[in-house]
């Protein structure tokens, strides 16, 4: 989880890819990290905006990852300009008690 919270902290925030078994189509992604927080039902998540790799719908956009599923994370070289159009870092109305965010 350090390498997702120096990820989002840098300036310019950095994408990072990890491995995720939370579905039914395990594999690497490659995101813009942008919260860890809890959903309503209590669970640590990471909130990004899934770029490419394994995916059912393979659609860019804001995906919620369970942290317990994350592993392999490694922060990539490449950076983003910060928050998509969306991204409310209070959580909004889905995620609360953030961790960190941008």
């Amino acid at each position: 989880m350090d390498e997702i919270f120096r990820a989002i902290d840098a300036q310019p925030p950095h994408l990072i890819s990890f491995y995720y078994t939370g579905d039914t189509m395990p594999g690497f992604r490659t995101v813009e990290p942008h919260m860890i927080a809890y959903n309503p039902k209590e669970v640590l998540c990471l909130s990004a905006w899934f770029l490419s790799g394994a995916s059912k719908s393979g659609t860019q956009g804001f995906k919620e990852y369970k942290m317990e599923f994350v592993s392999q994370v490694t922060v990539l070289g490449e950076t983003f300009s910060g928050p998509r159009p969306g991204y409310q870092p209070d959580g909004g109305k889905v995620f609360h008690n953030v961790r960190c965010g941008l």
